[in-house]
């Protein structure tokens, strides 16, 4: 690598744009509705957090080149939600060559989230694998007290083109995501997909987990609940998920958890090419689930 000591590249300040208003789960609105978002006491609706992503892209593409978009690695812990209209700003940190710590902060300075960013094929430790290292005994649970660290659920195979809906949970396509994405690219069209360094257009890494919860895993957590991503990490594993291609998709089950407000459950989710077999990405997931939305709910000592 050209550098050895510590580097920081901060982006603008950003405004993305809400595209979940319409996404329904389990058969009712989610946490991304307005109404929801209001009985369960929130501001307002959150974006999601993996919109915060494409933020990172050109930062890390800046210290590390194309090598991000094929062995790259955000791993991010969400820490405040961000509703339309405020603005976001996006900060990395070298820690050695290939590593970098991460941050997001509103205009008023409040994080949005922090994390770690690497390209491979080695990676440093990231901060979802440091904080699941770090949990404890979950305690007494009532939503996902039924699951099981180990649990599978095949999510078949999947794919993303420029002009298709991606399903209820995510009722938009690619080429409206990049009408307002934060950070457009030529690489992520149909126009511009042959210029990339793979000759194809490539999916941005905000929507692999769009890609990984077309088809979600289906373990028994108990409803009606909202839930909402508490932390997540997207790892590549030597090229970039590609447009119109096909990935296997197998979800595991493997954490639980809870908090004051939410019990969880970590999900990790692989995608393996269906031409070739090759583990393509990774998708390290952690739903919170609100108590309050879960009727009857124990009231806590």
């Amino acid at each position: 690598m050209p550098f050895q000591t510590e580097i920081t590249v901060t982006g603008p300040m950003r405004s993305p744009r809400q595209m979940l208003h319409d996404q329904v789960t389990d058969g009712h609105a989610s946490v991304h509705d307005g109404d929801a978002a209001a009985s369960l006491g929130l501001q307002g609706a959150p974006i999601e957090g993996p919109t915060h992503f494409s933020q990172f892209d050109p930062l890390a593409f800046t210290l590390w080149g194309p090598a991000w978009f094929g062995n790259g690695c955000i791993s991010s812990h969400f820490q405040t939600m961000v509703v339309e209209g405020e603005q976001v700003r996006a900060t990395m940190t070298t820690t050695g060559p290939a590593s970098a710590r991460i941050g997001a902060v509103k205009d008023d300075g409040r994080p949005v989230l922090v994390g770690t960013a690497s390209v491979g094929p080695e990676h440093a430790v990231s901060e979802l694998e440091a904080r699941r290292a770090a949990m404890g005994d979950p305690g007494e649970l009532f939503i996902v007290d039924r699951l099981e660290i180990g649990m599978t659920s095949d999510g078949g195979i999947v794919s993303i083109d420029h002009e298709t809906g991606n399903g209820p949970l995510y009722p938009f396509s690619l080429d409206q995501k990049t009408a307002l994405i934060t950070e457009p690219h030529p690489w992520y069209t149909a126009e511009g997909g042959s210029s990339s360094p793979w000759g194809r257009a490539i999916v941005p890494f905000e929507m692999a987990s769009v890609m990984s919860n077309k088809s979600p895993g289906i373990f028994p957590v108990r409803r009606p609940s909202l839930g909402l991503f508490l932390d997540l990490q997207v790892r590549m594993h030597g090229t970039p998920l590609f447009v119109g291609h096909g990935y296997h998709v197998m979800h595991e089950v493997v954490g639980v958890g809870q908090s004051r407000k939410t019990e969880s459950f970590w999900t990790s989710s692989t995608l393996t090419d269906i031409d070739t077999g090759a583990l393509t990405a990774t998708v390290l997931l952690h739903q919170g689930v609100f108590k309050a939305s879960y009727p009857g709910y124990p009231p806590s000592d």
